[in-house]
């Protein structure tokens, strides 16, 4: 017992430690996501207004232009809305975060309540705010399939696994989900993106091999590019993640 509680304590030192330089890295200035998602909607995607896993259109007024035989029955209170999906979702690096887990003394309510959890983090923790304000991790999706893909992990199923969509391949059981293949590599990067732009955060192995798979199978496309390099002018921080395949493939755009 007395081991077990120093290799928790040795494991809560380095996770501080760690987070703390981080925050010391992290240069850019955004720490807002209500101002992340307007950039993202106003100035990102002027001209490529498509959600990331069905590839929906929706209009500058962020109507989504839903395809007549679209199952609306999953999650219907949700289907119409376009909402910016945390690709690494705000629960993968928040439990990184000391005060998402141990709360914080300035996390207290009206009822003079503690508390903690992604509340406290977002008031707390500024290295919290950037990652949730991060727009590479931002993507345009329906409300509904953000409800529908929550926390699960990613996986591939057999082909022959059906679908819960007819016009967009998205398969779910087990609290796992499989993607459109046009979404893959996207998320892939973006999580390996993740890892290195946030030392401490770390993927799980089994993901990890899935999207490194992922990353060579199905390469940035030129909308990637575009999108990153849009990014990248307006946070000021690099994604070589995807900049240097870009590159590569003679795809980064010339100023």
């Amino acid at each position: 017992m007395r081991v077990h509680n120093f290799i928790l304590k040795m494991l809560f030192f380095i996770c501080l430690t760690t987070t703390v330089q981080a925050e010391d890295k992290v240069f850019y200035a955004n720490e807002s996501y209500a101002s992340a998602r307007n950039k993202l909607f106003k100035k990102i995607y002027i001209d490529h207004r498509s959600t990331l896993y069905c590839q929906i259109p929706f209009d500058e007024d962020k109507k989504l232009i839903l395809p007549k035989d679209f199952d609306v029955s999953k999650v219907s209170n949700r289907v119409n809305r376009i909402e910016m999906e945390h690709v690494v979702t705000a629960e993968e690096f928040g439990t990184y975060i000391k005060q998402w887990w141990m709360g914080d003394k300035n996390c207290i309510n009206k009822e003079n309540i503690p508390y903690k959890g992604r509340r406290c983090a977002e008031k707390t923790s500024r290295i919290f705010r950037l990652m949730q304000s991060d727009m590479y991790n931002l993507y345009p999706v329906i409300g509904s399939l953000n409800t529908i893909r929550g926390n699960t992990e990613f996986t591939e199923f057999p082909t022959f696994f059906p679908s819960i969509y007819k016009t967009c391949s998205i398969k779910v059981a087990d609290n796992k989900i499989e993607i459109p293949d046009s979404a893959k590599g996207i998320v892939a990067r973006t999580y390996l993106y993740f890892e290195k732009q946030y030392p401490f955060f770390k993927i799980k192995e089994s993901q990890k091999e899935l999207f490194i798979k992922w990353d060579e199978k199905f390469p940035p496309d030129e909308w990637e590019c575009l999108r990153t390099y849009r990014i990248e002018e307006i946070q000021k921080n690099e994604n070589t993640i995807v900049k240097q395949q870009c590159i590569n493939q003679n795809l980064w755009p010339q100023k």
